[in-house]
């Protein structure tokens, strides 16, 4: 590649907005004074979601983790914990998880050899049971797993049941679900996916579930980073993630139950991805703080500076992962890391070095843990909030990303709503075209990277090999004996009643969580409750243009 071609390249951010050679005072619009000028801890929270920031509480680190069997996720939690997680993530198997397939479902035995290789395979909640023996449920903050809305009411009442049953009141335990938009509807091939109207009712059903019995729980958390990694940009994740969001607002608010300050805390735990574009990934994490505030204060009247404060939890881009030269992925985590941080995360996970050979190995895992554990006590980056506030670069930037943001936000809504531009495509364009622009730039060597398409050498030095496991087949295997055991020891009286009582519950206008958790706790399998799903609510069919 050209360096000049390179330098060139360079001048733009990832998503494409014209950089300067320098930044100075004229760079700052009047606009842009009440965030600068503001504390971190205050609105419109530009500079930080909490005063004193991380001198009062570090970020949580917070692993994605899974595969296998329940045993191997129990002990892969476990590992994590000793080296010093400090939250929980459940990572389930996609093929039976986010269709709702139990093990002996006929295209789940077709790719028997697959199965367990993305997440660890449950078929009811006694393998919830095994997952969580020995983890301290009322002290720990955990994602029982559930990122696609079909499958979060099952995995969301699979942990609170398990909570239950040890005899902690739910309203004691802390955690968020996910349930998102994005993961399901632009980054997953649809099969077999409820339609994103009736995705849209669990999770308002979620929303007013917590809100009434557990006020310590996040029922969904809006995953920009499943958009980003799908093809949007910065601007276009920003601008979808609050369109979701006032989707769950004005559906929540249009039933009746709740004032805005009943839940709204129960939305305001998001999820954002940062890449390699550090400044631009700052500025985009301190942007979305201000859009927030100023979204609930000028919209909906909220006032208290509490409810108008946004907590944001990153994870750094696995697909700018290479399984080229993996140990250069080390380093990537950490500059990917670094942004979050600088931009305020609540809390991190830092992709495995070998995510794009395989799920990350217990080496990945540890690295990945003890790149923030440095940050936090080897770099001084704890001691200062908002250390980059008043910049007059990212000041700029910041303000540039919230505009866009805010276009980007009134063309969704003027196209009728998130929820409208998933059922016609048109997110799904927006997605695609932006990842196609992205990868054409690698692919013409526009854009650099490292051990890829530039400075390439002819021996890698270091073979890293991919992370194995357990066996898909021995995975199926013991997931059909576990099933098989299930549903000979269970009651089949109380089983077939839970059913029963989900489908009609399906079938009203009343709340699935109750009917869910009944199921659950009668045993009824994972594919039992997804069959239910599907005979009550059908399977969404994308529009032509989404397959065109």
């Amino acid at each position: 590649m050209n360096p000049q071609e390179h330098n060139e390249s360079h001048r733009l951010t990832a998503s494409g907005i014209p950089l300067k050679p320098t930044y100075g005072p004229e760079d700052l619009p009047e606009s842009v004074r009440r965030g600068v000028e503001s504390s971190p801890g205050s609105p419109p929270f530009t500079r930080g979601a909490y005063p004193e920031m991380y001198r009062s509480k570090l970020w949580r680190i917070f692993q994605l983790s899974g595969f296998g069997d329940p045993t191997d996720m129990n002990e892969r939690l476990k590992f994590l914990l000793e080296a010093g997680e400090t939250g929980i993530i459940v990572k389930h198997d996609r093929m039976t998880d986010d269709h709702l397939y139990d093990v002996d479902h006929p295209e789940i035995e077709e790719r028997r050899e697959d199965v367990g290789l993305t997440g660890t395979v449950t078929v009811g909640l006694r393998d919830y049971e095994t997952i969580m023996d020995g983890i301290p449920v009322g002290d720990v903050y955990c994602k029982p797993g559930g990122g696609v809305p079909q499958s979060a009411p099952y995995t969301q009442s699979c942990y609170w049941s398990v909570a239950s049953k040890r005899g902690i009141p739910l309203d004691a335990i802390s955690g968020t679900g996910q349930s998102d938009f994005f993961l399901t509807y632009l980054g997953c091939p649809m099969r077999e996916q409820i339609p994103p109207k009736a995705a849209l009712r669990f999770n308002l059903d979620l929303i007013d579930w917590c809100t009434e019995r557990m006020p310590r729980w996040v029922p969904v958390s809006i995953a920009g980073y499943n958009g980003a990694d799908s093809g949007l940009t910065a601007h276009q994740e920003l601008g979808a993630v609050f369109a979701n969001a006032i989707e769950y607002i004005d559906g929540t608010l249009a039933r009746g139950k709740y004032g805005i300050d009943d839940f709204i805390h129960g939305i305001g735990g998001v999820n954002f991805r940062t890449s390699m574009d550090i400044m631009e990934d700052i500025a985009k994490l301190r942007a979305a703080r201000k859009i927030w505030s100023d979204l609930l204060q000028n919209r909906y009247g909220v006032t208290d500076p509490a409810k108008l404060r946004l907590r944001i939890h990153v994870v750094t881009a696995g697909s700018s992962m290479t399984y080229q030269e993996p140990l250069n992925n080390i380093v990537r985590g950490t500059v990917m890391a670094l942004a979050a941080v600088l931009g305020g995360t609540q809390s991190l996970g830092v992709s495995g070095y070998d995510e794009a050979m395989s799920i990350p190995s217990d080496h990945a895992h540890l690295m990945s843990i003890r790149i923030q554990q440095i940050l936090q006590e080897e770099t001084n980056l704890e001691a200062v909030a908002d250390p980059l506030g008043g910049s007059y670069f990212l000041e700029n930037l910041t303000e540039e990303l919230e505009t866009r943001a805010l276009d980007f936000l009134a063309e969704i809504e003027g196209r009728g709503g998130f929820v409208s531009t998933i059922e016609d495509g048109w997110l799904m364009d927006q997605a695609n075209d932006a990842q196609m622009k992205a990868f054409a730039q690698i692919e013409t060597g526009e854009k650099g990277i490292v051990g890829v398409n530039s400075h390439l050498v002819s021996d890698p030095i270091v073979d890293v090999k991919a992370f194995e496991g357990r066996s898909g087949q021995e995975a199926w295997d013991n997931a059909m004996s576990r099933l098989t055991e299930l549903r000979r020891t269970r009651s089949k009286r109380e089983a077939d009643r839970a059913v029963a009582s989900l489908c009609s519950q399906l079938e009203s206008e009343e709340n699935v969580v109750p009917a869910v958790m009944d199921a659950v706790q009668a045993d009824v399998t994972i594919g039992e409750i997804g069959d239910s799903f599907r005979k009550t609510l059908g399977n969404w069919t994308p529009s032509a243009s989404i397959w065109s």
